[in-house]
């Protein structure tokens, strides 16, 4: 069964388990040094910080999105470089309701792993409960120069991929001879195209439907339950199969979220376009739509 999220109460019990590795993925899209400074002023006692701009995403080209993911094995190595095996219990958090701790959570799928979750309600919810904190700048990671992290106990590499992800190749042969369906995470008012505060153009991949990411959460910023979320998302889907679903927002992030979401529902098997609309616009022979 695949792991999904870890409640605050069960993480605090963990806290001393030699195989959990913790991660604080805190970030604003506006302000990228944001996510740093909130960790060194706090975080959860033992959490280790990644960076979602310059350790979890490849270079941008122009071409490939805001968020274009890292080779396999450089995320690999990264990882083992902060004492991931393949044994390792890995949770994530972060203080924006999980995306981008669902992010790393599918990105550790992709790699193969599969004994990842992420922390429910994130930062507030562990906050909240006023369970253990420290400031600092935190355990930091063995030189990954050669790529290999056994100077902390590492040696996580790439396996057969639990979740595969689709190209814009894909997604544009889709248009014409559908086999499955864009799901966007972004506000509906984006999915529309009525405003757009962060990519060059507005609007959505032609055929695509909207559940923003935001919905899946609860008033006091929990997951809702398997039940109500599976209600919510065959409300949107209709009979179309999860495995013919495939996630997409503005840079492969939200879109993690939905994915995640759907997991949490038990509806398993869906796949995401990592480089969603920013990569999608980055080419203007490619079509878009509105409303």
């Amino acid at each position: 069964m695949t792991m999904t999220l870890i409640s605050a109460s069960e993480l605090a019990a963990r806290l001393g388990d030699a195989d959990l590795r913790l991660f604080d993925l805190r970030h604003d899209l506006m302000d990228h040094a944001a996510g740093r400074r909130q960790y060194e002023q706090s975080h959860i006692t033992g959490a280790r910080y990644l960076d979602n701009e310059t350790e979890l995403a490849a270079p941008r080209t122009g071409k490939n999105g805001r968020h274009p993911l890292p080779d396999r094995a450089a995320l690999a190595a990264l990882l083992s470089s902060h004492g991931v095996t393949p044994s390792t219990l890995v949770v994530a958090y972060d203080a924006s309701g999980g995306q981008f701790a669902a992010h790393l959570w599918w990105m550790l799928r992709w790699l193969g792993h599969d004994r990842v979750a992420v922390l429910d309600g994130g930062w507030q919810a562990w906050s909240a409960a006023g369970l253990a904190v420290e400031s600092g700048a935190g355990p930091q990671r063995a030189d990954i120069g050669q790529g290999t992290g056994k100077e902390a106990g590492g040696n996580l590499t790439p396996r057969q991929a639990l979740t595969e992800p689709v190209d814009a190749a894909t997604v544009l042969a889709n248009i014409a001879q559908p086999s499955f369906t864009v799901l966007d995470a972004r506000a509906a008012a984006r999915y529309r195209g009525e405003m757009e505060p962060i990519d060059p153009v507005a609007g959505h991949i032609p055929g695509a439907l909207n559940r923003p990411n935001t919905d899946n959460l609860a008033a006091d910023g929990r997951f809702k339950s398997p039940q109500e979320l599976r209600k919510e998302f065959e409300a949107v889907l209709g009979k179309r199969a999860p495995a013919a679903i495939v996630h997409q927002c503005g840079s492969g992030i939200t879109a993690s979220h939905n994915l995640l979401a759907m997991e949490v529902a038990g509806l398993s098997g869906s796949r995401l376009y990592p480089g969603s609309w920013s990569e999608w616009v980055s080419d203007a022979s490619r079509p878009q739509a509105k409303g």
